[in-house]
């Protein structure tokens, strides 16, 4: 299985990129982190738009497509390693997630994703999910593989 991370936003010097790069050099998926930006001056809507069109853009050829919103489904962590294990089981060889800017993901995106998922109920900083989705792929993994990194 590969990962696509697909990001709005760039992280630069952020300190939550080193933890994001902890917990994805421990992943035994390959993961890539693809951050896009709109540059130019443009309304919301707009924005929001040129930014779908990049995210989809970068989707990988039939992958499993994730989008991250806060009006998407709760899983428990045991309910998303499940949901990735079945995926990997599928023979699904991408999995994107999408992690919209400031402004969120176009409603496009969501209606097209396989999963709209939701970090939490709460709102996070864009360049704060990155971190916490890496965690949760971790954290799957160990549940996957009977590691004792998750207790119930």
């Amino acid at each position: 299985m590969r990962i696509s991370i697909l990001c709005i936003g760039r992280a630069r010097h952020d300190p939550a990129a080193a933890l994001y790069a902890d917990y994805v050099a421990r992943l035994p998926w390959p993961v890539v982190l693809k951050e896009f930006e709109a540059r130019r001056p443009l309304s919301a809507a707009e924005r929001m738009a040129r930014e779908a069109a990049l995210l989809h853009g970068a989707v990988p050829k039939g992958a499993v497509t994730v989008a991250l919103d806060e009006r998407g489904k709760a899983l428990t962590s045991r309910d998303f390693a499940r949901r990735l294990g079945a995926w990997i089981e599928q023979g699904r060889g991408d999995i994107a997630f999408l992690i919209g800017g400031a402004d969120g993901l176009a409603t496009q995106l969501r209606d097209d994703a396989d999963l709209v998922l939701s970090l939490s109920a709460m709102t996070w900083p864009h360049l704060l999910v990155r971190p916490l989705l890496a965690e949760q792929l971790y954290r799957a993994h160990t549940i996957l593989s009977g590691h004792p990194y998750h207790r119930d």
